[in-house]
């Protein structure tokens, strides 16, 4: 995808989703965030829809918003800039009843990551 601007120029970035944990009815995950690109990203919002019906309950290094199955993670004060070549880890649990299914796509400020 072409990165757009945003308030810390073009974006261009790679997310990866990994179930570290799981049990009956819940789960442990992490996302790797990396700016693939030229411009640090600050701040960053990172979007995305689960595949299944889980529920996040607690997540950490980033603030977390979540309706039906679309989840949004803000930065926190301390990792609010992505360096150019740099990454955030967000780890997080959660609950589901019928399906863990990973999310297929995310978006770092509006922006498709790869």
């Amino acid at each position: 995808p072409s990165p757009t601007a945003s308030t810390g120029g073009a974006v261009s970035c790679h997310a990866v989703y990994s179930l570290t944990n799981t049990w009956s009815g819940g789960f442990q995950a992490q996302i790797v965030l990396s700016d693939t690109g030229t411009t640090a990203i600050s701040p960053w919002t990172l979007t995305f829809t689960f595949g299944g019906d889980q529920k996040i309950t607690q997540l950490w290094n980033g603030t977390s918003a979540q309706s039906g199955e679309q989840v949004t993670v803000t930065n926190e004060p301390y990792n609010a800039t992505i360096a150019p070549s740099g990454s955030v880890t967000l780890g997080f649990t959660g609950t589901y009843t019928a399906s863990n299914t990973a999310p297929a796509s995310f978006a770092v400020n509006g922006t498709p990551c790869t």
